[in-house]
This record gives structure tokens, sequence and C-alpha cells, in this order.
């Protein structure tokens, strides 16, 4: 307000004060209103992510994969050295004459006691070394639930079992390939294959023993959720492996053969044959899904019922 040329009061026009409109509210879809939010199943990816991460980095575990891709080489140089004086033997004459049935010696000798151990080790500290940490009720606290927890576990150790199956038979081609010639595959069966089709017979043989492993990895899952002591956990599901393989070696009690889990680990050896044994791996995978129903509901029962106190 101004004061006028006679005294008087003159008011000043002044623009009117402009008010911005409010940003338009995002409307959501039905849809999208009834979409579960994605923090547990994002937290459970992270999870198994992490498991994954933390079983590939433990020094003990990358140890233990050491020594089953040096495996295969020692068994590849022994062969080698066999070879250079008599090449007479079955099973040496084969992987003299053929580099690719290393990959099949290999998992003959791993498979009764060395990969069962390397899996027996990490399953069996699944739980129990959590509990033994002290850090199994800080994982409870997360948003993933004792089930959930439970089934990350168990991809973990099956994860863990398909790496070690495919190291083994990375490191026996590799040997095979430089230690001896390669060409068409003789087969158990009598048959002669090309080498393509024994490369894919390798990669059937790698899954059927990995199944075999995470077999194993359910029993000792389930044996981890007993006890609080890792070492006890481990050294439970290597004795349960010892007995199975010594009960299958006893002719007066083959009866209870079928029901046996080390009974079928060597059923690969149908991957060698021609047709393949798909009957035979057939009744071993039925057993080995088994073993992991089983012991999985046990574990699960175990888990989600006790007083989780460390």
């Amino acid at each position: 307000m101004s004061m006028g040329e006679n005294g008087t009061a003159v008011s000043e026009a002044r623009p009117p004060v402009r008010q911005e409109a409010a940003p338009p509210r995002e409307e959501r879809t039905p849809a999208e209103s009834t979409r579960p939010a994605p923090g547990p199943a994002r937290h459970l990816t992270r999870l198994l992510a992490s498991e994954i991460g933390l079983t590939f980095r433990r020094p003990r575990n990358l140890a233990m994969l050491a020594v089953l891709a040096v495996v295969p080489v020692v068994v590849g140089i022994a062969v080698r050295v066999a070879s250079d004086g008599d090449a007479g033997g079955s099973i040496i004459g084969q992987i003299a004459g053929n580099g690719l049935m290393l990959t099949f010696a290999a998992f003959v000798v791993m498979m009764p006691i060395v990969l069962p151990l390397t899996v027996a080790v990490v399953a069996g500290d699944a739980i129990a070394g959590e509990a033994a940490q002290g850090t199994l009720r800080y994982l409870l606290v997360a948003p993933a639930g004792r089930t959930r927890l439970l089934l990350v576990k168990y991809a973990n150790i099956v994860v863990f079992c398909l790496a070690a199956c495919a190291l083994v038979a990375v490191s026996a081609l590799v040997t095979g390939l430089v230690l001896f010639p390669v060409g068409p595959v003789t087969l158990l069966s009598g048959a002669t294959i090309p080498a393509a089709d024994a490369l894919l017979r390798v990669g059937v043989v790698v899954l059927y023993a990995a199944a075999g492993m995470a077999a194993l990895g359910a029993v000792a899952l389930a044996v981890s959720t007993l006890t609080e002591a890792p070492i006890g956990a481990v050294a439970t599901s290597v004795v349960l492996v010892v007995v199975s393989q010594v009960l299958s070696a006893i002719p007066q009690v083959a009866a209870v053969r079928p029901v046996l889990l080390t009974w079928w680990w060597g059923a690969f050896d149908g991957a060698l044959r021609a047709p393949m044994a798909f009957d035979e791996m057939g009744r071993g995978l039925f057993a080995f899904a088994a073993y992991v129903l089983v012991f999985g509901s046990f574990a699960w029962s175990r888990f989600t019922s006790k007083d989780i106190t460390a």
C-alpha cells in the first residue's frame, strides 16, 4: 500500500500467487496390489548365494577339492608308468589305450570313500557347524525361517556335490588327454562308440554320481541336526558309509543290499554299456530319492522342533 497525491491510500496491484498442482498419484493395478513383497524371496536368494560363496571360500573345503583334483592325476600317472612295462591288465590296458577311460576309472577309485568323505564334511558341518560357532540363532532371526534355511543348506550341499563330481571328471579328462591317446571307446559290453558319445556318457556319470552324493548329503544333514559338534556329525556319516559298504560285501546279508545307499553308487557303470542300463541306473536314482525324502523329512522334523540355544 502507498500514498497517492491527495494523501489517500492506494492499494498496489499484486500478481496472484501461483499454486503448483500436486503431482498425480500413481494408481496400482490389481495385479500389483496383490503381488507379494519381494523381501523374503530376495533374502532367500541372497542367503543361498552367501552360503555357496562361504562354502567355496573356506580353506578346508578348497583343500578337499584340491585333493579331488589331484587323485585322477595320480591314478593317470600310475597307469602310465605301469603301462610302459606291461599293458596286459584289463583296466590298465583300456586306460592306456584311451585317455577317456581314465574318467570312469577315477570314479571307480573315488566313489567308495574319497568323494563320500568330502561330502560328509560339508554336509555334517551344515547345521552343527553353525551351532558350534554360535551363528545359528542369528540366521534364524532372518525372515527365511527354519524350513527355508534348511532348504538353503541342502541346496548348497547339492551344488557342492555337483561341483565335486564335475571337478573329478574334468581333472581326469585333462590328465587322460595329456598322458594317453584319445579315440573311440570300447564299452564294457564290447561295443565301440565315438569319442563324442563317450563324452556324453561322462556327463551321465557325473550327474549320477552327484545324485548319489546328494543322497549322502541328506543323511549327513539329518545327523547334523542332532548335535552341535560338527566332527561328531562328520564321523557318524562316514561310519554309516563304511558299515554300509561292509554289509554290501558280505554274501550272507545280500538280502539287505537293495536298501543300502552305497550299493547303488556303483551303478554308474551302466553308462559304459550299449545300450545304457537305464533300468539299473533308474533304480539307483529311485533309491537316492527315497533317502533324500526320508532323511530330509527327519532333518526337517528335528530342526523345526528343536530348541536353538547356540
